[in-house]
């Protein structure tokens, strides 16, 4: 399967670009990383895979409960 993946950080929707960056923050302040607007650099690798995980368990488990209450995406 080939992939059209571009190594770009691309949203599918790009208005939802501002409220993922949102989440972002929340989740990295939520778990104490250090995240900030612009170079973040100074992070380490797993400060920063910290935060895109947690991101993805916050939404994987928003949807399941979507499921389970029988709502809409």
């Amino acid at each position: 399967m080939a992939s059209n993946n571009t190594g770009s950080n691309r949203t599918e929707v790009p208005e939802a670009r501002e409220a993922l960056d949102r989440f972002k923050m929340e989740v990295a302040s939520e778990i104490g990383v250090p995240l900030k607007q612009g170079y973040n650099g100074d992070l380490t690798s797993a400060q920063a895979g910290s935060v895109g995980g947690e991101m993805v368990r916050q939404m994987i488990k928003r949807q399941e409960e979507q499921m389970k209450s029988g709502g809409s995406i």
